[in-house]
């Protein structure tokens, strides 16, 4: 089973800058992943939150819950959140960071993630396809 949270300001996806995210919407997003993983296997759930605490409370009972990985898009919290870092440190469960932007051809301060140091892998820039290629990586028990 698999969680896939998402952080700040992606409940606007569909709303916010579509030149650089797209049309599609968040519950777009959601459905992809649940359908992707009917077809890997696996169950998904999906979480969003613009709550800092939110996210940690969330990846820290992952495991006690039953999940088996973590795919996870910080927001801007992946530039200067040193609590989520260590939230995903601190726990067992394997993590992957997707954006969907290509971040690194982007602003100065989104070149730098403070998080993809303690995730199995990173993704980034390939739309929500990303997060199928996340998926799968959890499964298979690889970094992308």
């Amino acid at each position: 089973m698999i969680l896939v949270l998402n952080g700040p300001n992606l409940n606007r996806l569909g709303l916010r800058e579509p030149d650089v995210y797209g049309s599609q919407t968040l519950e777009d997003l959601e459905r992809l992943c649940e359908g992707w993983g009917a077809e890997l296997g696996t169950a998904v759930t999906c979480r969003q939150s613009n709550y800092e605490g939110q996210l940690l409370e969330w990846i820290q009972d992952a495991e006690e819950h039953g999940f088996s990985g973590i795919v996870l898009n910080p927001g801007a919290l992946t530039h200067y959140s040193y609590a989520l870092r260590d939230a995903i440190a601190g726990q067992r469960l394997p993590v992957v960071e997707v954006h969907i932007s290509n971040v690194d051809a982007r602003e100065e301060f989104r070149h730098r993630s403070v998080t993809a140091a303690v995730c199995r892998g990173k993704i980034s820039g390939l739309g929500f396809l990303g997060y199928r290629l996340a998926m799968e990586a959890l499964l298979e028990g690889e970094a992308p």
